[in-house]
């Protein structure tokens, strides 16, 4: 053997031995991609067939990388798949909560954003983040940042990434206001000059000047107030309009342009009206809907999100008897019209505003809107259907399908019968990952 041949055979075993190295320091994250892809099958005493109501007894899903693979009684249990036997519990997709602040706590809602640093309530939403996941909602709508600006941007990267846990994210960055109108820190000296917790636009221009550096930073949506402040005056609700048709309609093109899509916050009317005019995406809180904007929003399918939860917490968490009053007549007024909204066949998702109240407890919603007036099938279909429609995820979650994301929870007992079992969520999967078992 010649000597070259001696130099090129070690160079070789060096490059082999390298290799080796290589592989067996892989990072963890590169590992858990390769054990992500072996096969899993999931059985539990029940499924849930949101889109029928179905109930199939037992239930299975097959599940490989990232998506459902096949779903039935039983199904194919490859060889090497990891079965999970999760007991007398109903296999259901997981939830989607359509109006969520990630960026704010339990707490003085206006302080928070004058107190509290950016980078921190950053360091907040990441836990808000995964205590939501956790709770069974592998999806949300983070409607404004309130003053953090596209701080949100990186928390769902991050997500997206599996840097951090959490559920997967339609966001808004800050929501968009008019100067005095809705979160403008109206209740503080003027002289102080303390910024508004959403973006100024006083105009259809400005409301389009405003979304285009929100989009460049990433946000997914537009998020408007239209109402605000809001008053019961002998039994009637008073919401001042923030925009006109018109205004709103230019941010609804807009939003097309890019792709995209406008949510507003509305309470009640014209303003309700307006946006149902516009052709906004989904009309949140919605709590006053006048028949024309009944009609409206079901030619244009547009979603109403009710988000009781937050009603009823400040109903019974204010610091006075007076405020505690206030909310609760607010509340009572709000499940009036949420009944003849629920008779008119209103299309409906779900949304419960959590952040003011604790990341994680939003499930209640879900009881709420039985409570008040709907059938628990009807409820999962807003949430799960209607939601997955209203973050444009139709056909790839909110249901348990084959193709679709593998975004799975399992509730104790079955939901149909006592839709309060989603507020025990003790199964979650998302994208195929194992988060809570």
């Amino acid at each position: 053997m010649s000597t070259f041949d001696s130099i090129r055979r070690f160079e070789a075993s060096l490059l082999a031995f390298a290799a080796c190295l290589v592989l067996l320091n892989q990072p963890a994250a590169a590992q858990r991609r390769v054990s992500a892809q072996a096969p899993i099958v999931l059985h539990a005493a029940r499924l849930l067939q949101v889109d029928t109501g179905a109930i199939l007894q037992p239930g299975e899903v097959l599940v490989e990388d990232h998506r459902i693979l096949a779903v039935g009684t039983t199904v194919e249990h490859p060889a090497g798949a990891k079965v999970i036997d999760l007991g007398n519990t109903t296999l259901t997709p997981g939830m989607i909560d359509a109006h969520v602040h990630l960026f704010l706590h339990p707490g003085a809602e206006d302080l928070q954003t004058v107190i509290e640093s950016v980078p921190w309530r950053t360091i907040l939403a990441e836990q808000a983040a995964k205590d939501d996941v956790m709770a069974g909602f592998t999806a949300e709508r983070d409607m404004g940042t309130e003053g953090a600006g596209s701080a949100d941007t990186a928390v769902r990267n991050a997500i997206n990434q599996g840097i951090i846990p959490g559920p997967r994210l339609r966001i808004s960055g800050n929501a968009i206001d008019l100067l005095g109108g809705h979160e403008d820190a109206n209740r503080y000296n003027p002289a102080q000059h303390v910024l508004s917790n959403a973006d100024y636009a006083n105009s259809a221009e400005q409301i389009v000047e405003v979304m285009r550096e929100q989009h460049k930073e990433g946000s997914d949506f537009a998020k408007i107030y239209e109402t605000g402040s809001d008053r019961m005056i002998d039994g009637a609700l008073h919401t001042p309009y923030q925009y006109t048709a018109a205004q709103l309609t230019a941010a609804v093109e807009e939003a097309h342009r890019l792709g995209t899509f406008v949510a507003v916050h509305a309470m009640g009317e014209p303003g309700t009206l307006y946006a149902a005019q516009a052709g906004v995406a989904s009309i949140d809180h919605a709590t006053q809907l006048s028949d024309e904007t009944v009609r409206l929003m079901k030619e244009k399918g547009i979603f109403a999100v009710p988000t009781f939860t937050i009603f009823d917490y400040f109903a019974h968490h204010r610091e006075s008897q007076d405020q505690a009053a206030a909310e609760a007549e607010m509340l009572d007024y709000k499940i009036r019209e949420f009944k003849k909204q629920v008779a008119a066949g209103v299309s409906f998702a779900v949304g419960s505003d959590v952040g003011p109240f604790p990341h994680g407890t939003q499930a209640r919603e879900l009881t709420l809107m039985v409570q008040y007036g709907m059938k628990p099938l009807a409820v999962l279909q807003a949430d799960m259907i209607n939601g997955a429609k209203l973050l444009g995820w139709q056909g790839q979650i909110g249901e348990l399908k084959p193709g679709y994301y593998a975004d799975i929870i399992a509730v104790p007992g079955n939901p149909l019968d006592d839709i309060s079992t989603c507020e025990h969520v003790s199964f979650v999967m998302k994208n195929g990952v194992i988060l809570r078992q």
